[in-house]
């Protein structure tokens, strides 16, 4: 009874929040029927209901494969590289903004870093591409002082670093957001009462500021973890070429590539279930130790 009066009592923002279900439903859950696909020999002409099943063998496939274990390989590596690198940036970057006591100069820095995160990585690319290609202005620049060009995008030595490193450049002024959202609930008399008994600014900041941001560090890091095996395929797929699938081909690169491209849609799906239970697994176990270390977590 009591949750039928409380539904009733605030029914306007249950009918408002009707349609994020239904959106939910309709592009979340439905599409899920599909993951059967993984364990039939799918048929387009014969549709989902028709194919025959298989069960396991698309997985027996590609877990037997040299190639997938290669891009397995990969994808870990890169995701890896992101979250020791990328992960940290915007809290970085927050704290050092949260210092800046000019709010012009502060402004202008924000909208600044926060510009890349509103550009595609089709957007992107074409300007990484302008600068690190053969003839890009970065290798014009490097003949023009008498040096070699570096084939940035065609070398497996600096393809995972600019990755991470293109990453940080889109990402982390926008990161920065929740961090300075955090920071902007810590009350000043915390402050006040360091500056009393004499704190300096990195002392307010080791004790006060970052101890402050832990509960919203947990939980981002819950979900960049649980993510981890994404490998991020817009960046990867606009970004690399033959000349680099032995450091940058990842698993979702390789599912397009045999999936879509290739026409074998059970390998693929096959492909996609296996990714979705490793970041199940993962989110699941963060989430339990973040919550034993930090009392934080996602519930």
């Amino acid at each position: 009874m009591a949750t039928i009066k409380l539904i009733r009592k605030y029914r306007i923002l249950y009918l408002m929040l009707l349609s994020a279900l239904a959106s939910y439903a309709v592009f979340q859950y439905a599409p899920m029927y599909g993951v059967i696909v993984a364990f039939k020999d799918f048929w387009i002409t014969k549709g989902i209901t028709g194919s025959p099943w298989v069960g396991f063998k698309h997985f027996e496939m590609f877990l037997t494969d040299d190639k997938f274990w290669e891009v397995f390989r990969n994808t870990v590596i890169i995701s890896l590289q992101r979250l020791v690198f990328a992960f940290p940036a915007p809290i970085i970057l927050a704290l050092l903004l949260n210092e800046v006591r000019m709010e012009k100069i502060k402004r202008t820095i924000q909208t600044i870093i926060y510009l890349p995160h509103f550009f595609s990585w089709v957007i992107l690319s074409g300007i990484l591409f302008s600068l690190l290609s053969d003839g890009g202005l970065v290798n014009l620049l490097i003949e023009r002082m008498g040096g070699e060009k570096i084939y940035v995008l065609m070398d497996s030595n600096y393809f995972r670093p600019l990755l991470v490193l293109s990453t940080i450049w889109k990402e982390a002024g926008w990161g920065t957001i929740i961090y300075l959202a955090a920071l902007a609930s810590i009350s000043p008399e915390m402050y006040e009462a360091a500056i009393v008994d004499g704190a300096n600014r990195w002392k307010q900041m080791i004790y006060i500021t970052l101890p402050s941001l832990v509960p919203t560090i947990s939980i981002l890091f819950i979900l960049a973890v649980g993510g981890l095996m994404d490998g991020g395929f817009d960046q990867v797929f606009n970004l690399y070429n033959p000349t680099v699938y032995d450091v940058g081909d990842i698993i979702q690169t390789y599912v397009y590539r045999i999936g879509l491209a290739g026409g074998q849609i059970s390998e693929g799906a096959a492909l996609g279930l296996f990714l979705s239970l490793i970041n199940f697994v993962l989110l699941f176990s963060v989430h339990k130790i973040m919550k034993r270390l930090t009392g934080s977590g996602l519930f």
